[in-house]
């Protein structure tokens, strides 16, 4: 949480002045939060200047470094303040000095940042819907750690992305997650997944990571001062041996009957 100390120092420091500048000390106290605002926008600015220039599509190029690290920390972050008590486990699962395709189910804006965070010594990045790597400096700057848009609206373009993803894997840029549902569920129950993504596991010849994730969508409603558990599962990994000789169909509902029976075990403890 080294990012989030950081803030509050800031904020702090920011509060302090404005109240040995003058100012009253209510004044100071509602500086406070700007400052942590201000600190994180900072923060980014300067993790965008130095990664503004990574091109992922350079042969030679690899992820940004610092970019890679604030993915990490402000995943931890925001978790921390969104009220998220995470519990991982199964990462004894996780193929250590290969990469992979990771898979899971969707219920909450949490459930990447919690990947984000506690994962990062794995280096997943996430393919996203379009706007989300349009946000100003965050979208960069997740870009640069690897990030990938893609548009469920345009064959061609999901299409190159899925070959982009698969070419990333293939240069052992970073490991690459996506969720099937093409978006988090409204109602808990979980959707039904597009095969087509699996195509990339496939192509780079990668394992397949399966998770599960639930609690995720309750932890919006405590924020940081009640905070929910929330649990990450790492169910199965298949190797790319299995990955190639099954069809993109059948890893689909492979991966989706294994999540729908780690959420119906968790719904009833």
């Amino acid at each position: 949480m080294i990012l989030l100390v950081l803030m509050l120092l800031f904020a702090a420091a920011v509060s302090a002045a404005v109240c040995l500048a003058g100012g009253a000390w209510w004044l100071g106290l509602l500086c406070f939060p700007l400052g942590l605002a201000l600190g994180l926008v900072l923060y980014m600015l300067g993790v965008w200047l130095l990664s503004r220039r990574t091109d992922l599509s350079q042969p030679d190029a690899r992820p940004h470094p610092q970019a890679c690290a604030a993915v990490i920390q402000v995943g931890q972050m925001l978790c921390l303040l969104g009220g998220v008590r995470p519990v991982i486990t199964g990462t004894e699962k996780l193929p250590e000095g290969e990469r992979f395709l990771f898979v899971c189910n969707h219920r909450s804006m949490f459930d990447p940042l919690m990947v984000m965070g506690w994962l990062g010594k794995w280096s997943i990045a996430f393919i996203s819907k379009p706007s989300n790597l349009r946000i100003p400096l965050v979208g960069p700057c997740a870009e640069a750690a690897g990030f990938l848009a893609i548009d469920r609206e345009n064959d061609r373009k999901a299409l190159r992305t899925i070959l982009t993803a698969a070419d990333y894997l293939k240069r052992d840029l970073c490991s690459i997650g996506i969720y099937p549902e093409g978006t988090r569920t409204r109602t808990g129950e979980l959707q039904a997944f597009h095969s087509g993504s699996f195509k990339i596991a496939q192509r780079a010849h990668v394992p397949l990571v399966i998770a599960c994730v639930h609690g995720t969508e309750k932890a919006k409603h405590g924020y940081f001062l009640h905070p929910h558990r929330c649990t990450l599962e790492i169910l199965e990994c298949l190797p790319a041996e299995q990955v190639k000789a099954m069809s993109t169909q059948e890893l689909a509902s492979c991966s989706r009957e294994k999540i729908e029976a780690c959420l119906k075990e968790a719904e009833g403890k």
